[in-house]
């Protein structure tokens, strides 16, 4: 928990979607309520290829949006800004907390970012992170490296776009054993399927997911069921005690359907779609992301478009559903605020 100070300064790594939509809602903080009393400064912004803004008196959000918006750069060296890569921002700067939106790699299997994460760790800073790649990877030596620096590792945002999953589980459902969660996690196929349903294709689909901006800047990712294996990791790890690896996760790709099957399925009752799972058996923690007939009176036939639904199976509660409708930038940008009042102990 951070102590009860006149400003918690940030140091924003990531200048994406997310991140200049966290910015937004920062530099206009009087018009939301509910973020009274919430004291922080951006004392830096780095990007990976996009320039860094560092200003140890605190950065002017409104002018970095708007300069953003005419350049998609910041300046190497203007008006008291300095260049300064991500690392030796987190490895040199002054700041409270690190909040971490850095672009999630597959390929590098959740690199820079968690050695971001871990570089501020160790360095005393608490750390906020959107990125599943640190969950899905790194959770267990992230968690205790956090520990022993007694410092705070969270990560709402990594799941369902700000739904409060990690936070239900972790303050709510005390004494109970996960035994299985399943959902749709990845919106991208859900427009797509949706829309498969419709009568478009793959790829229509698909650009309809692009123009809704929900689709990974890679949509292979997507449709490979990279994004849903990823996330599935950071559940299994961060709320079921697991340390699986999404190369563990069995996937299907959405290339392997049969053009016409969403609607087949639909005119025999089912609605297709991809159903994440991990439970628990007796040789450990099994996931996989696979298209599945869902019938119409399950929960799950319900999400449409770029809604998300997770089902959680404990011994004690028995079984429930969280789903989110329609969520968007701004879902998750709440993720990071909700974090940073969890920080202060006002969650």
């Amino acid at each position: 928990m951070l102590p009860q100070a006149d400003m918690i300064r940030i140091l924003l790594v990531g200048f994406g979607h997310v991140g200049r939509r966290l910015a937004e809602i920062l530099s206009c903080r009087s018009l939301y309520p509910g973020l009274a009393g919430l004291n922080v400064s951006i004392v830096g912004i780095t990007t990976g290829r996009h320039g860094s803004l560092i200003r140890p008196q605190g950065v002017d959000l409104s002018a970095a949006l708007k300069d953003w918006q005419s350049t998609e750069h910041f300046p190497v060296c203007a008006g008291g800004v300095s260049m300064m890569d991500s690392l030796q921002a987190i490895r040199s700067m002054d700041y409270d907390v690190l909040v971490e939106l850095s672009t999630l790699s597959v390929a590098a299997r959740g690199e820079p970012a968690i050695t971001h994460v871990r570089e501020a760790l160790a360095r005393g800073k608490h750390v906020i992170t959107a990125n599943k790649g640190p969950v899905a990877w790194a959770y267990r030596s992230l968690r205790d490296l956090a520990a022993a620096r007694e410092v705070s590792f969270l990560y709402e945002g990594t799941v369902m776009d700000g739904a409060p999953i990690f936070n239900l589980v972790h303050r709510c459902l005390a004494g109970n054993t996960i035994r299985r969660i399943e959902g749709i996690l990845n919106s991208t196929t859900n427009v797509i399927l949706t829309a498969m349903e419709n009568g478009m294709s793959l790829e229509q689909g698909l650009a309809l997911a692009q123009q809704e901006g929900v689709a990974e800047a890679d949509a292979r990712l997507d449709l490979d069921g990279w994004d849903a294996a990823v996330k599935l990791s950071a559940l299994a790890n961060a709320v079921m005690g697991g340390e699986l690896s999404p190369e563990e996760v069995e996937r299907q790709s959405l290339f392997s359907l049969p053009p016409e099957q969403a609607r087949t399925t639909l005119a025999s009752g089912f609605r297709l779609k991809m159903v994440c799972r991990v439970e628990r058996t007796d040789s450990g923690l099994r996931a996989s992301v696979k298209a599945t007939e869902v019938p119409l009176s399950d929960p799950l036939a319900l999400v449409a478009n770029r809604g998300s639904m997770i089902r959680i199976t404990t011994d004690l509660l028995g079984q429930f559903t969280l789903t989110q409708e329609h969520p968007n930038l701004t879902s998750t940008a709440y993720a990071v605020i909700s974090d940073l009042f969890c920080l202060l102990g006002r969650q």
